[in-house]
């Protein structure tokens, strides 16, 4: 399937849905509502909201105020903006908002100020999403609530405190390096000019008076009533979803809506805005990894690699497994069943509990940019002036790069110095 839809243009989700079916129910024994069981329908509404909501923000100019206003957060030193969202994301997800959730706030700002000022989108997106990953192993926050809790069921001993600067430090290292390679590729500032006269038409479209476009470092512009409204939607998205843990793409896809509704003659083309690419290539390849993990395959590998002896080579061999397999399933339900199965190990061994469980963590979280993971998959969607199947290929190749690099990373920091 890779290598099919990575050298022919066909959609990979495609090939994903066909192969689930034929693997599904001839090799598997599965019936089609047990494979149906797979499709990610949360990460599809997510999707489709987040991206609608934005297109339309995008439409009425409200998204060049939110990129002005970065600018001037940091005097106009454009190449700070990443940093500002890695450490944004790295609050949120510190403070308890779960890490989709997180990025689905932050992705869509990040592409635009790339698109806008010729930034790198690759490098903006990763940075997003790695500044989500630093701050999700906090005691209050989701994941780190969920791994602390495991670890509680046993007779392990593992720090709070060690959990969560492990995972900050790791993937403030990759941020740092993803920054330094990226950084002067893709574009220079201004290169999004040859989109300019399009974005001013567009404009124009969603201000109903025409557009004003903000420099970098430019003072306040009045607020038109539409971009007001977007705003308070946006201030609503947010609140809702950190504040009360609604869910995300039902809260976008009311916000979209009731601002469709109040402007319905510039924003009857917003639905175009919505990632169907990116919805079709995602959910074809979660529903074939959720079929595999239905038929116990992924809990076979897993115990596998247990099984082989070395407690260091075991301790590597399960950081690549859970980074592989969450690099294409939810993080949250591998780090679920990889834990249980390190127990063992850890008992019989003389390594470090903390160093482990925190090399599992990282490795398992850090592989969140594949296209194919909630995280990945916003970034992509909310892609603007790059060519969709290229920017495909620079995330797939970065996952391909961090799965190969991340674990032995996580497990030399984590785990080496302390067996």
């Amino acid at each position: 399937m890779f290598v099919i839809g990575t050298v022919l243009p066909i959609n990979l989700g495609i090939l994903a849905f066909v192969a689930t079916f034929l693997v599904g129910t001839a090799s598997l024994g599965l019936t089609e509502d047990e494979i149906f069981e797979g499709f990610p329908a949360d990460l599809f509404v997510t999707i489709v909201g987040v991206t609608y909501l934005f297109a339309i923000a995008r439409r009425n100019g409200t998204i060049d105020l939110l990129v002005s206003a970065a600018v001037r957060m940091v005097r106009g030193k454009v190449a700070l903006i990443p940093w500002v969202l890695f450490l944004v994301a790295a609050l949120l997800t510190a403070f308890g908002t779960f890490t989709p959730a997180a990025v689905a706030i932050l992705a869509p700002i990040a592409m635009n100020f790339a698109f806008r000022y010729g930034l790198n989108p690759l490098m903006c997106g990763m940075l997003v999403i790695s500044g989500a990953h630093a701050g999700a192993f906090s005691p209050i926050a989701v994941s780190g609530a969920l791994v602390l809790g495991l670890t509680d069921d046993t007779k392990l001993s593992v720090a709070p405190a060690t959990l969560f600067f492990a995972s900050f430090a790791v993937n403030l290292v990759l941020s740092g390096i993803t920054y330094a390679l990226l950084r002067k590729r893709g574009g220079t500032a201004g290169a999004g000019e040859q989109h300019e006269q399009a974005e001013q038409h567009e404009h124009a479209e969603g201000h109903g008076q025409g557009g004003q476009e903000t420099a970098v470092g430019a003072g306040p512009v009045a607020l038109t009533w539409r971009q007001g409204l977007t705003l308070a939607a946006l201030l609503a998205l947010v609140v809702g979803a950190l504040g009360f843990h609604l869910e995300i793409g039902f809260l976008a896809l009311a916000a979209g809506a009731l601002l469709a509704l109040l402007d319905m003659k510039q924003q009857e083309k917003a639905v175009d805005g919505i990632s169907w690419h990116t919805l079709l290539l995602v959910g074809g390849m979660m529903t074939y990894v959720a079929m595999l993990e239905k038929a116990g395959i992924i809990e076979n590998i897993s115990e596998h690699a247990a099984s082989i002896g070395a407690p260091l080579l075991v301790a590597l061999l399960l950081c690549f497994t859970v980074a592989i397999t969450s690099a294409f399933a939810s993080s949250t339900a591998i780090l679920t069943a990889i834990i249980p199965i390190a127990v063992p190990l850890l008992f019989s061994s003389h390594l470090s509990p903390a160093g482990l469980i925190a090399a599992l963590a990282v490795s398992t979280t850090i592989v969140d940019v594949s296209p194919f993971s909630t995280n990945g998959a916003l970034v992509l969607s909310n892609a603007r002036g790059v060519d969709r199947r290229g920017f495909y290929r620079q995330v797939l190749g970065y996952t391909c790069a961090i799965v190969g690099f991340g674990p032995v990373v996580a497990w030399g920091a984590l785990v080496l110095p302390w067996s």
